[in-house]
This record gives C-alpha cells, structure tokens and sequence, in this order.
C-alpha cells in the first residue's frame, strides 16, 4: 500500500495567544479607575490646627503680607499700647523697615500675619529674612 501525500504531512500547530480575555480584563479597570478618580479631591489640604502658645509675647513687630505684594509692618506694644504700622510697597522696603525696627528694638519677637491668598513662598522668604537678620523668635499669627 502506498500511502498518498495527503497523509504523510505532519499537522503544524500555531502557538498563539488569546488576548481577548486580557482586553476584557483591561477595560473593567479602565472602567472602575474612570469611577474611583472623582470621588478623591487631591485640591483639599488639611492644615493642622494651632493650639495657643503657653506665653504669648506682649509686645512684638507685626509684619501682615497681604496678596499684592503690598505689606504693612509695625510694633505692638502689648495691651493698651499702640501700633507704629507702616507700609511697604515691596519686599526691599519691608525688609529695609523690619531692619529699622529690629535695631531700635532689638529683643522683640516677629509675629507674621498673612492673607489666606498669598503664595506660601512669600511666608518662607520673610521668615527665611527675618532669621537672617539674627531676630530668634519669629512666629505665624493663626485663628
């Protein structure tokens, strides 16, 4: 017996892989990612709450930075003392005014006080200035 053409070829088999599943699997996450990213709002911070300082300074230089670059600095003598308030228009008149004041009055704290609007860098430089000039004790005024 002969055996004819057709038999005699060996079957191939092809080694591939079904993604299909992988596609499905990929597009449920997808789906379940596009639904969980809303409920989490990254642009809420929760800022610590300051307590009240044990002794506060009665008498200290306030320097308040308000958003448009415009600052007012003064020294507050404590209860029933006035406040000395200047404006600054800039941040080298306020530090040239902080220098001033610094000198007549050369142990007193800073209390800073910024607007809510303000960018955080302005805050640091002023401390960062403030520290720079040898005053020790320099503090953020909260509510």
């Amino acid at each position: 017996m002969s055996s004819s053409p057709s038999r005699s070829r060996t079957r191939r088999f092809k080694a591939e892989i079904n993604v299909v599943p992988y596609i499905d699997v990929m597009l449920v996450l997808l789906v379940i990612f596009m639904v969980a990213a809303p409920l989490s709002n990254p642009s809420v911070i929760n800022l610590p709450q300051a307590s009240r300082s044990s002794l506060p300074p009665t008498a200290y230089i306030q320097i308040s930075l308000k958003p448009d670059a415009a600052a007012t600095i003064g020294v507050n003598r404590g209860k029933g003392g006035a406040v000395e308030v200047q404006t600054a228009s800039g941040r080298p008149d306020l530090l040239g005014k902080l220098d001033a004041l610094r000198r007549a009055n050369p142990d007193m704290p800073v209390m800073i006080a910024a607007d809510k609007d303000i960018r955080y860098d302005e805050v640091i430089q002023t401390i960062s200035e403030a520290k720079k000039m040898g005053i020790d004790r320099v503090g953020l005024a909260t509510r």
